[in-house]
C-alpha cells in the first residue's frame, strides 16, 4: 500500500458533489468521503437551493469541505461546471453523486489507476448496487443508434474485476484531468440532467482523448435515490436529451447510416412509455428534443470541427447489435 500512497499523494485532486435535497444519502457520502485512505486536496460542495439546507449544520459535522450554495437549482451540468470553474489548482476532479459511498480507499485506487494508465485522461470505477452482491454498473456504454447503459447493470458482483477500456464514465463517480475537462467545454448545461455525462465522455472522445474502467476504486451507488427510479423528471431529461447527444456528437458517415436505428430507438421508447401509462411525459420530452433541433445542430458545426480521432476506431468502441437496446443489453 506504500507505492499506492507515493503515486497518488504527488497528484493533487478534488472531490465535486452536487446536492439536491441528498439529506440522509448526502451525510453518508461525506461520511465516506471523509474516511478515505487518501484525502482529497479539496472538497467542493455544489448545493442546487435545497429545502432546509443548512452550510453552518453541515460545517459542523465536515468542516474540511467547501460550500457554494446557490439560491436556485441550476441543475447537475451546470453545477459542476460552477465548482469545477473554481479549482484551478488542481489536476485531477472527481465528480461524486450524494448516493455513492465510497469505499475506504476509493480515491487511492482511482488514483493509481490513472497513474498507472497514463495514456488515458477520464476514468470510471466499479459501483455496486444496494441490493447485495450486485453491480450498478462498470461504465457506460454507447450504442450507435443514440441508445445508452451501464454495462453490466444487475449483474453478479463478481463480474469485470479486471479494468478495460470504456466508452464513457457514470457521472456518478468519474476521475477526469481536469485540463481536458476545460478543453471539451465541460459539461452542456442546455441538459440540465441526465446523459450530460455520455455527452461529456463523448465529446473527449471526439478530442482522442481516452477512458479507462478502474475495477479496484468501488463506490456503492444507490442509484436514483434522489428522483426516484423511472419518474417523470428521469423520463423526461433522459429521452430529451439522448437526442441532442446523438445529433450533437455522432460524426458523419455514422450520423446518416444510424439514423434509422436511432428514429427506431426513439419510436420504441415512445411506444413503451405509452403502454406503460406515461404518455404525456415522453411525448413532451419528444417534442422538446424536436424544438431544441435546430441549437443541437448549431452546437453539433462546434464539435465536428474539433474532432482529432479516427472516426473508424470511434465506430469500433460503440455497441453495435440491432437488438441490443431492446434486449438485455448485453454488448
Amino acid at each position: 500500500m506504500k507505492e499506492l500512497n507515493n503515486t497518488s499523494s504527488s497528484q493533487t485532486v478534488a472531490v465535486v458533489i452536487v446536492n439536491y435535497n441528498g439529506g440522509a444519502c448526502l451525510q453518508r457520502c461525506l461520511t465516506a468521503l471523509s474516511r478515505q485512505t487518501r484525502k482529497p486536496d479539496r472538497v467542493l460542495l455544489v448545493d442546487n437551493n435545497s429545502d432546509n439546507f443548512s452550510s453552518d449544520q453541515l460545517h459542523a459535522h465536515f468542516p474540511q469541505i467547501e460550500i457554494l450554495a446557490l439560491n436556485e437549482n441550476i441543475g447537475f451540468a451546470a453545477a459542476n461546471n460552477r465548482a469545477i470553474s473554481l479549482l484551478d489548482d488542481m489536476e485531477w476532479v472527481v465528480l461524486l453523486n450524494p448516493d455513492a459511498y465510497a469505499e475506504q480507499d476509493w480515491l487511492e485506487k482511482f488514483l493509481h489507476g490513472a497513474y498507472t494508465h497514463p495514456d488515458f485522461q477520464f476514468f470510471g470505477c466499479r459501483m455496486l448496487a444496494t441490493a447485495e452482491n450486485t453491480l450498478d454498473g462498470t461504465g457506460d456504454v454507447y450504442h450507435v443508434s443514440g441508445a445508452s447503459w451501464r454495462r453490466d447493470y444487475g449483474k453478479p458482483a463478481v463480474r469485470r474485476k479486471q479494468g478495460d477500456e470504456i466508452f464513457a464514465p457514470s457521472g456518478a463517480a468519474a476521475l477526469f484531468r481536469r485540463q481536458v475537462y476545460m478543453e471539451a467545454g465541460g459539461m452542456n448545461e442546455e441538459f440540465f440532467c441526465y446523459m450530460e455525462d455520455m455527452d461529456l465522455g463523448f465529446r473527449l472522445k471526439l478530442l482522442g482523448y481516452r477512458c479507462f474502467y478502474i475495477a479496484d476504486a468501488v463506490v456503492v451507488h444507490e442509484g436514483a435515490a434522489l428522483v426516484g427510479a423511472n419518474s417523470d423528471f428521469q423520463i423526461y431529461h433522459g429521452h430529451r436529451n439522448l437526442v441532442w447527444v446523438y445529433v450533437m456528437n455522432m460524426p458523419s458517415p455514422w450520423f446518416w447510416v444510424y439514423l434509422p436505428q436511432h428514429l427506431l430507438y426513439n419510436l420504441a421508447s415512445i411506444l413503451l412509455y405509452v403502454y406503460q401509462g406515461k404518455a404525456s411525459v415522453i411525448l413532451r420530452s419528444k417534442l422538446d428534443a424536436i424544438k431544441g433541433l435546430g441549437r443541437a445542430w448549431q452546437q453539433r458545426r462546434q464539435v465536428q470541427s474539433k474532432i482529432k480521432v479516427d472516426i473508424g476506431e470511434l465506430r469500433n468502441s460503440m455497441a453495435h447489435g440491432i437488438l441490443a437496446p431492446y434486449l438485455n443489453r448485453y454488448e
